[in-house]
């Protein structure tokens, strides 16, 4: 697996995002996955930034494999933040309107509907969530 390791802040996105589509282009994954994925490794990677340590700062590691013989990509997220596990979290009422539904929930609730497979757990002091895209062609 590929790994990025960076500081957990908003400025880096740009770099994390570019991480993602460097990888995701050498291996042919077509354009729609690619911006499934993105949008995906954003609201993730965001959270991260957001709530993970606090009011303090710490890293973030995304480690990005693809098999080409499932053919998937692998996409895991580490931190040593506070625990928290995003799966846990109520699934927004999307038969409400905007102005009716609590804040919170959606970006996850898309990522959930948009991957094949998404997990958390908590190890070694780690925050790890994965996701998993399957792809057509590589």
């Amino acid at each position: 697996m590929k790994k990025l390791e960076i500081n957990a802040e908003i400025e880096n996105l740009d770099e994390v995002l570019s991480f993602i589509d460097k990888n995701l282009e050498s291996a042919e994954c077509p354009m729609k996955t690619q911006m499934q994925l993105d949008i995906a490794v954003e609201e993730i990677f965001v959270n991260i930034a957001h709530y993970a340590y606090g009011d303090g700062h710490g890293n973030a590691e995304i480690l990005l494999g693809i098999s080409k013989e499932t053919p998937e990509v692998i996409i895991e997220f580490r931190d040593r933040g506070i625990p928290f596990n995003p799966l846990l979290k109520d699934d927004p009422d999307t038969t409400l309107s905007a102005e009716e539904r609590k804040i919170g929930g959606l970006g996850i609730f898309m990522v959930k509907k948009s991957m094949d497979d998404i997990s958390y757990r908590y190890e070694d002091g780690q925050n790890i969530l994965r996701i998993i895209k399957k792809i057509k062609k590589l």
